[in-house]
């Protein structure tokens, strides 16, 4: 079964032309050997005219001819045009007589008076036609076998002789992209700063660009023998000292090994400077298999180097201070927490004795004694706030937590009944948002968090309005966000980033408190993994917000 395809003539007659164009022949003078053709086709056809035609879309192009003058034609009056597509030899005796050529201008004398008429069709490799090589004669002839076959010959010469001059056309533009892309590539090459050097299969370097040349303090020859490259470009290992072997040179092991990855060395350079450099390379293989040479990139990493010394350094010194800074707090808090317990007992045993002194000699104490024994009391119970605050600021860094569900109701029942002496003596009221939410933590360190804050809330009222704490909540991501809003003094701008380092106060003239309350507050957030900060109340005060984790 034949499958017949239908292929427009006009799809055909495109690529017919490519073809023609890409041989780059119209318009162009014939050169010496297609001359040459032209006059043996006449002497073969034993004729006085001859000549070669080119057909385009529109016209026939006579690149040389013998017996008259050539020029060009519409292809309309080409003779050749009748038949030159069919690809074969062919002659007419008589073209006067022949259908297909009586009434063209060159037969019936409005342009010529041709009778004898035979054309071969030049056919290229990939069967497409050009033009012909035509002969002709003003007198009927016939031609023989032989000489038929001649002009056929001839008619291939023609085209061996077009692809000839395609073929060199072609290679000198292949051998000039491919100097333009050599000189691409050397220029790319001397350009880049990093390192390049190239190998034969024999080791002996065949490249070697600028960045490579200046390290090693060479111009243009690169051809040294792979044993004298570690002391020609002072190649050493990565201590600087030690020479670098033949057999651990990156280029010989790319060439040996196939690849080599990041290996570090020094090249001491024509300058006396030692510089780190990294080194990657590959082995070079022909399309055959065989292996041709190797390459390698080289990068100075010189200042990388010396940055992550510093760096590596810098940590060290950082993790160095982070252990004795944790040591040095730990020591702090121990020593804290045992002078802080130590002085429970006599400083209680203190202002026993001293209230004991009050209660028995009162009336005996002048106004002056009694005025000193007054302060002295009251020193000792400042002093006994202090030491307890000291174990609560201890205890809130160094008690273990048991950490579990926490229901905030409850933990803010206990502080308000904690508190409940302060509360009622102040007329404070403490209000909360409807039902408080589970969070995730330590009840203890929760209860005294937000007795720390609630008091503070009372503690530094405003002396013109009674005092107004108000704790409410609401939902974020992973987390509650509780708000401890107050209608107090407030604390100033300026003052709330350094108001929870340890014995910080806003007014230490006043003697309200001791400055660890909210160093305390810090601890405890910190060890839930949550926030904390202080921003102005609406109308006056402070809110405190801080997040916590949620339960579950």
């Amino acid at each position: 079964m034949t499958l017949l395809i239908d292929v427009p003539f006009r799809d055909l007659e495109q690529d017919r032309l490519a073809a023609l164009h890409e041989y780059q022949l119209l318009d162009e003078p014939a050169d010496d050997e297609l001359e040459a053709v032209v006059r043996v086709a006449a002497m073969v056809a034993d004729v006085p005219h001859a000549t070669l035609n080119l057909i385009d879309a529109n016209r026939q192009c006579q690149l040389t001819a013998v017996g008259f003058e050539c020029g060009e034609q519409p292809r309309t009056e080409s003779m050749c045009n009748v038949h030159f597509l069919a690809g074969d030899t062919i002659q007419i005796t008589d073209a006067s007589k022949h259908p297909a050529y009586a009434g063209n201008p060159f037969v019936d004398g409005r342009r010529g008076d041709i009778r004898f008429y035979a054309s071969t069709s030049l056919i290229t490799p990939s069967g497409y036609a050009l033009g012909t090589l035509c002969v002709f004669d003003d007198v009927p002839k016939t031609l023989g076998e032989r000489q038929m076959a001649r002009l056929a010959d001839l008619g291939d010469v023609v085209v061996g002789l077009f692809e000839r001059r395609r073929q060199a056309r072609l290679n000198a533009e292949l051998a000039e992209q491919a100097q333009r892309d050599r000189k691409f590539i050397d220029t790319v090459l001397e350009t880049v700063g990093v390192g390049i050097a190239a190998a034969d299969e024999t080791g002996r370097m065949t490249v070697l660009n600028r960045a490579a040349r200046r390290w090693a303090g060479v111009e243009n020859d690169v051809h040294t023998p792979p044993d004298q490259l570690p002391m020609e470009f002072g190649l050493y290992q990565p201590d600087g000292v030690t020479p670098m072997r033949e057999q651990d040179i990156p280029l010989n092991r790319a060439l040996h090994e196939d690849a080599v990855d990041d290996a570090e060395f020094i090249i001491r350079t024509a300058a006396g400077q030692h510089i780190t450099v990294v080194a990657t390379g590959r082995s070079m293989f022909a399309d055959s298999g065989e292996r041709i040479g190797a390459v390698v990139a080289v990068t100075d990493v010189t200042q990388d180097r010396v940055y992550r010394r510093r760096l590596e350094q810098a940590h060290a010194e950082v993790a160095a201070a982070v252990v004795e800074l944790k040591r040095s707090n730990n020591e702090l808090e121990g020593f804290a927490a045992a002078v802080s317990h130590d002085l429970v007992r006599p400083l209680a045993g203190a202002h026993g004795y001293l209230e004991l002194l009050h209660e028995e000699y009162h009336d005996q104490l002048d106004a002056r004694a009694a005025k000193w024994a007054g302060g002295a009391l009251r020193a000792v119970e400042r002093m006994q706030q202090l030491v307890q605050a000291l174990l609560s600021y201890a205890r809130a860094g160094h008690a273990p937590c048991q950490i579990g569900d926490v229901d905030l109701a409850g933990v803010l029942e206990q502080v308000t009944a904690d508190l409940r002496t302060l509360i009622e003596h102040t007329g404070a009221e403490v209000l909360t948002q409807g039902p408080m939410p589970v969070v995730t933590g330590d009840r203890t360190l929760l209860r005294q968090l937000l007795q720390n804050l609630v008091d503070n809330a009372i503690k530094y009222r405003d002396p013109h309005r009674p005092p107004r704490v108000r704790i409410g909540y609401s939902a974020g991501p992973g987390a509650w966000l509780l708000t401890i809003a107050d209608n107090g003094l407030g604390i100033p701008a300026e003052h709330r980033d350094r108001i929870f380092d340890m014995f910080a106060q806003v007014d230490p003239d006043s003697r309200t408190g001791h400055g660890i309350g909210l160093s305390t507050c810090l601890r405890i957030v910190e060890r839930h993994h949550g926030t904390i900060r202080l921003d102005d109340a609406p109308g006056g005060g402070t809110v405190v917000s801080l997040t916590l984790p949620r339960a579950g």
